[in-house]
C-alpha cells in the first residue's frame, strides 16, 4: 500500500485560512455580543496565536535581509553591477506603480464608484506630515546601523549591508573567511523559514478568524461599488499585467510564476504586511523562480519597501471616489498629477508607519480635495489591504524575475521545474 500523499503547503494554508473565515463569520453572528467569546476566543486565543505568528516572521526579516544581502553583494565580481541592478529595481517599480494607478484611475472614471453617495458629516481623519525628499536621501544612510536594525528600518538595513558586502569583497583574504561565516548563518535562518512555514496553516486560521469575529460583511454595503471596483482592479493587475510582463521581459511562460507564487501570496493576503511576508518571497524568488540571490536578495527588500502597486490602486480608486462624492470635478491635469505624485510618494515614504494613507493625503492635497475623505474608506481598508498585499508580493517577484533575466542571473531550469524549491517545505 502505498504512503497516503501529504497535503502541499498551499492546500494546508487555503484550509487554514477558509475554516478561520467560516468560524469566524459563525462566531459574529451567533455569539457576537458574548462577552467570554470577545476575551477568551477573540481577543484570546486566536489574537495570540496570530500575533505570535505575525511577529515571529517579522522576527526573521532584518537578519534574514541583512545576512542574504551580505552574502550575495560579497559575490559580485563587478561591484559597478549594483548600481545597474539599484536602476533598473526603482525604475521596474515605478513604471508599474505608474500602471497601476493609471488603470485604477480609468476605471474609477468610467464605473463612478462615489456616485450617488452623500457624504458623511462624521467622516473625518488627520493626515501626518510626509517627509520631505532631502529628508528621505539623508534618512538612506545610518548614523547607528543596530539601532536602524532595531527599529527595522529597511531601507537604512539595505545601504548598510551593501557597504558590508562590497568592503568584503575587497578585503581579500578576511573576506573569504567572513563569507563562509554568513554562508552558514544563512543557511540557517532559511531554516528557520520552512519551521514557520510548517505553522503558516495554525497562524492564518488564527488570523482569519479573529479578523472575521471583528468584521460583518454588512460594513461593505454602503461602499460595495468602491470596495468591488479595487478588488477588480488589484485582480487584473495581478493576473494581466505582471504576466504581461513576465512573458514580454523576462521572456517566460507567466503560468508557472503565478502558480509558484501561491504560497507568498497566501502569505501576503492573511498577514496584510509585505515585510512580514518577506522571508517566504525571497525563499520562492531564489529557490523556485531561479532568480539568484545576488539580485533577489537586493530586489526583494527593496520592493518589499518601496512597491507600493497595491497602494496605488487603492489610491487611484479612492481619489476619484472621493471627488465624487464631494461633488467635486477632476480634469486631465488633475489626473496626471495624482499619477505623478503617487509614483514619485512610493519611494519617498518609503519605511514611514501607515505609509499608504500618508501617501493618499499628500495625494489629496495635491489636488484640493478634502483630506477628511479618508475618513469615509477606512471602515473596509482592512479587507482591501490584504489583497494588496499580496499584489505587492507578486509584483516584488516579477521585478526580480524580469532584472534577473536582464542580468544573466535567471536560472531558466529551476524556473521551469515544478519540485524545484518544494523540499523546503519539509522539515
Amino acid at each position: 500500500m502505498s504512503e497516503k500523499k501529504k497535503l502541499s503547503l498551499t492546500s494546508r494554508i487555503v484550509i487554514g485560512m477558509v475554516a478561520g473565515i467560516i468560524l469566524g463569520t459563525i462566531i459574529r453572528y451567533v455569539a457576537g455580543d458574548n462577552a467570554w467569546v470577545s476575551l477568551y476566543l477573540t481577543n484570546g486565543l486566536f489574537d495570540v496565536v496570530g500575533q505570535i505568528f505575525i511577529t515571529s516572521l517579522k522576527m526573521l526579516v532584518v537578519p534574514l535581509v541583512f545576512v542574504s544581502l551580505v552574502v550575495g553583494t560579497c559575490s559580485l565580481s563587478d561591484p559597478s553591477k549594483l548600481g545597474r541592478l539599484g536602476g533598473k529595481a526603482v525604475g521596474m517599480y515605478m513604471i508599474t506603480t505608474a500602471i497601476a494607478i493609471s488603470f485604477a484611475i480609468f476605471s474609477a472614471v468610467v464605473v463612478q464608484p462615489g456616485s450617488g453617495i452623500e457624504r458623511s458629516s462624521e467622516a473625518s481623519f488627520e493626515a501626518n506630515e510626509a517627509p520631505s525628499i532631502s529628508e528621505v536621501i539623508i534618512n538612506l544612510f545610518p548614523d547607528n546601523p543596530i539601532n536602524a536594525m532595531a527599529e527595522g528600518n529597511m531601507l537604512q538595513i539595505i545601504v548598510f549591508a551593501l557597504l558590508f558586502g562590497i568592503s568584503m569583497a575587497l578585503v581579500g583574504k578576511p573576506g573569504e573567511r567572513l563569507k563562509g561565516f554568513f554562508d552558514d548563518l544563512n543557511a540557517v535562518i532559511m531554516k528557520l523559514v520552512v519551521i514557520l512555514m510548517a505553522v503558516a496553516p495554525y497562524g492564518v486560521f488564527a488570523l482569519m478568524a479573529k479578523l472575521f469575529t471583528e468584521i460583518g460583511v454588512e460594513m461593505i454595503g454602503s461602499l460595495a461599488k468602491y470596495f468591488l471596483l479595487v478588488l477588480f482592479v488589484l485582480i487584473a493587475h495581478g493576473l494581466i499585467v505582471y504576466p504581461l510582463f513576465m512573458r514580454v521581459l523576462a521572456r517566460v511562460k507567466p503560468g508557472i510564476f503565478l502558480k509558484k507564487m501561491r504560497d507568498a501570496q497566501l502569505f501576503g493576503f492573511s498577514t496584510a504586511s509585505s515585510n512580514a511576508t518577506m522571508p517566504i518571497t525571497l525563499e520562492t524568488v531564489t529557490r523556485r523562480l531561479g532568480v539568484s540571490n545576488s539580485v533577489g536578495s537586493f530586489t526583494v527588500p527593496l520592493g518589499a519597501t518601496i512597491n507600493m502597486d497595491g497602494t496605488a490602486i487603492m489610491q487611484g480608486v479612492a481619489t476619484v471616489f472621493i471627488a465624487q462624492v464631494y461633488g467635486l470635478d477632476l480634469g486631465i491635469a488633475e489626473y496626471l498629477m495624482v499619477i505623478m505624485t503617487a509614483t514619485l510618494a512610493s519611494v519617498g515614504t518609503a519605511g514611514v508607519p501607515g505609509v499608504g494613507l500618508i501617501m493618499l493625503a499628500m495625494v489629496l492635497q495635491q489636488v484640493g480635495l478634502p483630506v477628511e475623505g479618508i475618513g469615509l474608506i477606512i471602515g473596509v481598508d482592512r479587507l482591501l489591504d490584504m489583497t494588496r498585499t499580496a499584489v505587492n508580493v507578486t509584483g516584488d517577484a516579477m521585478v526580480s524575475t524580469v532584472v534577473a533575466r536582464s542580468e544573466g542571473d535567471f536560472d531558466e531550469e529551476v524556473y521551469y521545474d515544478e519540485n524545484a524549491g518544494k523540499k523546503l517545505e519539509e522539515l
